[in-house]
Order: structure tokens, then sequence, then C-alpha cells
């Protein structure tokens, strides 16, 4: 079992300030449930992972995860010899695909399951995402006049994970003024620059909103003519944290907290035209793309493609790339269970925490429809090579 538990403790040095205790001590002594003044208040729990079992899974008796197996496999090229998901992947390949029952045992025999906590009660955020479709062009017009920008040449990207092995997740990023790195431009400005910035144009699209929810999702295909697509896949980023623009609306009173869907953020939009560059600009964080191969997936962090319904972007400071991770939250706006194993294979600038995921749909409106009405509580559990231990959180 892993855990980083946090004791609550009060250093008692004098009498005064807290009635009916005793008298002073020089020891740590555990706060008392009364309100004393001196005790700071209780720290949340810290993420832990907490040894499980097949059989505590909901849902695992009647789960079919041969599908889920191909998701795994999808991702093995992609992880590295030193992982110790590499004998499991050299395994996956020996299991018949299709086989349901197979794929259990492999899972069974190969794996030991670990709930992913980050409170109490393990609860976690779950949300989705999907690969829109715009329309577009590659060349500007008065149509489509947005541009859809590939990495700046002035961008720098800092990793310090060399000399810092413990920074080894993050990342600067900023640009040159004579000698001293500076934050890059933020939404706002990169905006405001317009032609000025040193940033090849991919492809330009007729709807700013569009374009938002294109760089939110971190992929995209965009339809140039009928039957004629390209697909855009993450890149880099500008630097600036991410900042929803949901909670922005709801806390500026322009939305209830049931309408801060994607689908509501669309329609407040359409009604409020003169509002929309303004709130748009409230998230700094700027995604800039690169050409990929049209067939096949969009292809995620782990750098292997996506599998719609399988794939799952978690934050890699808590759950390994490559892993598979066992879901148990419910379908979007319906009690109905969704328990299911899937792959860890991408991140996301909003997925920030251990039980923190966002639930792959697929390409295309449906698959839209579906990610934009998912936000819900879930338990993650990840699926660790038996006899070895799991990454610290």
């Amino acid at each position: 079992m892993v855990r980083v538990l946090a004791a609550c403790a009060c250093l008692i040095l004098t009498a005064a300030g807290c009635a009916g205790l005793r008298a002073p001590v020089a020891r740590a002594t555990p706060c008392p449930p009364c309100t004393c003044p001196q005790c700071p208040p209780a720290k949340p729990a810290a993420p832990r992972l907490e040894a499980a079992t097949f059989a505590s899974l909901p849902g695992w008796a009647g789960a079919a995860p041969d599908a889920s197996l191909a998701a795994f496999l999808a991702g093995c090229p992609r992880i590295a010899a030193p992982s110790a998901l590499r004998a499991a992947c050299e395994a996956a390949g020996a299991v018949p695909p299709g086989d349901p029952q197979a794929a259990r045992r492999f899972f069974e025999e190969q794996f030991a399951p670990w709930a992913v906590l980050a409170a109490e009660d393990g609860e976690g955020l779950i949300t989705g995402y999907y690969e829109p479709v715009l329309a577009g062009s590659r060349a500007r017009s008065g149509a489509f006049r947005y541009p859809v920008h590939g990495v700046p040449e002035d961008l720098l990207v800092v990793d310090l994970a060399a000399l810092h092995p413990d920074l080894r997740h993050l990342r600067l990023r900023g640009r040159l003024e004579g000698r001293r790195l500076v934050p890059y431009w933020s939404r706002a400005e990169i905006e405001r620059r317009g032609g000025e910035l040193p940033a090849p144009v991919l492809a330009w699209v007729a709807d700013p909103v569009e374009l938002f929810f294109l760089q939110i999702q971190g992929s995209g295909q965009i339809e140039l003519a009928p039957g004629e697509r390209i697909r855009l896949g993450y890149a880099e980023q500008n630097g600036h944290p991410y900042r929803s623009l949901g909670r922005h609306l709801v806390e500026q009173g322009e939305l209830r907290l049931g309408e801060a869907s994607m689908q509501g953020i669309k329609a407040w939009a359409a009604a409020n035209p003169q509002k929309l560059r303004e709130a748009l600009n409230v998230n700094a964080s700027y995604v800039f793309f690169r050409d990929l191969p049209a067939a096949g997936g969009p292809i995620g962090a782990l750098g292997a493609p996506l599998s719609a319904g399988y794939s799952l972007a978690v934050d890699p400071r808590f759950v390994p790339l490559g892993a598979p991770v066992y879901l148990a939250t419910s379908w979007p706006l319906e009690a109905r269970p969704l328990e299911r194993l899937m792959a860890a294979q991408d991140t996301g600038g909003a997925i920030r925490g251990a039980a923190r995921a966002d639930f792959f749909w697929g390409t295309g409106p449906e698959a839209g429809a579906q990610a934009g009405r998912m936000r819900q509580s879930g338990r993650l559990w990840l699926l660790w090579p038996r006899g070895e231990m799991p990454p610290q959180p």
C-alpha cells in the first residue's frame, strides 16, 4: 500500500487561548476537537494509491475487456523499455484478438489494481472530450478568417528535467526580450498581434468559438471540401495556465451552473457576440497545432492513436501514460453506470489531480454531444504489473 498521510498536531507552548486544555507541555499533541485558535486547519488528504482487488472493481465481473486490450496494445509501441509495463505489452501480443475471456485472464494475471485516491472517499471529476470537425480552408477568405496556428518561431520551451528530475512534468515556455526570458504572449496578445505572430497558419476557420473549443480538445479535423479533410494535433502551448470559460461565465452571472456545458457556452456566444472576445480572452492559454496523418485516430500525449470510448486523458504526475485504468462513473446526464477498463494515453491542461480524467468519445458531432454533457463524479483504479510497486504519487 502506498500512502502519504498528513497528521494535524499543535505544539502547545502556553496555557492561554484554549480553555480546558492541560498545562503546557513541550511536545506535539494532537489537535482537540474544540476550536483551538492556535490549531492550523486540517490539511486535505494527500493523493495516494491503495491496493485493491479485481473483485472490488464495480462491474468487473461482467466486463468484456477485449476492446480495452486493443486500446492498451495501441499504446505499447510508445511505452519505453525501462517501464514495468513492457513485459505486460509483450504478453498482450500473444492474446487472441476479439476473445473477451482471454483478455480478462490476461489483465487478471498480469496486473494488480490500485485505487487512485485524491480525497477520503476517492471520488474525482470525470469529464469528456472529442475530436471536432470544423469547416475551413487552406487560404484566408471572407468566410474563413480565423487562423489555426502552428508553433511560433520565437516560442522557447525550457525542460529542466535533466537538472531537476523532480520537475520532469514541468516546462517553462516563453520568448526572448534581449537576453531575458519573458512569458510568451497571452491569448489576447496573440489575437492583437494577428499577422505579426511569427507562426505558420495551418488552416483558416469560420468560427472563433469552434476554434476555441478545438484548442481545448487538443486535436481535430478541418474539412476543406466535401470528402477532403486534414487532421491537426496538439504541438505546443503558450505557457499560460488554463482557465475555464464556463466557470467564468457562471461567476459573472451569464450562465447558471447547469448551463455551463459546451452546448450552453456555444448558445451563450451566439446570443452575446459583443461580449465574446473579452470572455474568450479570460483563458490566456493558447494551443498551437501540427499536421498529422489523416488516417487512423487522433494522436494523444503518449504518441499513440486514441481509441474512441477506451482512451483516457489523465494527470501523468499520478497515473503513468500507457497504463490500463479502470473507470467507474456514469453516462452523461444519466444514472446508468459507465464502468470500463480504459488506457491512459493522453493529458490536458485542465486535467490536474490524481482522481481526474477526461473520457475520449471519438470524432464528430455525436461524440461532441456526449463529451459536452459529461461532468460527473467517478473513481479510478490504476492497473500495474503484479510484483511491481506503482509510481509514488
